[in-house]
């Protein structure tokens, strides 16, 4: 498992496959990888986005997120996963998180993913402060569903 929050840009396809090269001890063991990248909008509720600073709390963001993979662990059979996450300055299109999770069957891969996305959202410590197109700034003060329709 790594865990890592950067300040830096990330491209996270090359950050995928330079972790996944250092897996031979699982070379043939894993016959899914799933991806997810959450890259930054340039709108939000309504409004223009210029950019965003997202703010954490050194330690205790690194904690949630590595307690949020472990309840993955022991759900499904996960051989290994990736989790980075930006802070400080984004702008629109920057990759902000990237979840990538190593398992033998897809469905594990993709249900682990998804619980470690969506609980990442809604309860890993990070604050963002969105400056808008007008230059006004304002903190966001929920996360959005993950939907812009309710699947049926």
């Amino acid at each position: 498992m790594l865990i890592r929050l950067c300040e830096a840009a990330v491209d996270p396809w090359q950050e995928i496959a330079s972790y996944q090269a250092g897996l031979a001890k699982l070379a043939g063991k894993y016959g899914a990888t799933s991806v997810f990248v959450g890259s930054m909008r340039d709108f939000n509720q309504g409004d223009d986005v210029r950019s965003m600073f997202l703010e954490h709390y050194p330690g205790m963001t690194e904690k949630q997120l590595q307690h949020i993979v472990e309840q993955a662990q022991e759900q499904w059979p996960i051989l290994e996963s990736l989790v980075i996450h930006r802070v400080g300055l984004v702008k629109p299109e920057d990759v902000l998180v990237v979840v990538a999770v190593w398992s033998a069957q897809r469905g594990d891969a993709f249900d682990a993913s998804r619980f470690i996305m969506e609980n990442l959202k809604s309860r890993a410590p990070f604050w963002k402060k969105e400056v808008l197109a007008s230059g006004a700034e304002r903190w966001v003060e929920k996360n959005t569903d993950g939907y812009q329709h309710q699947p049926s």
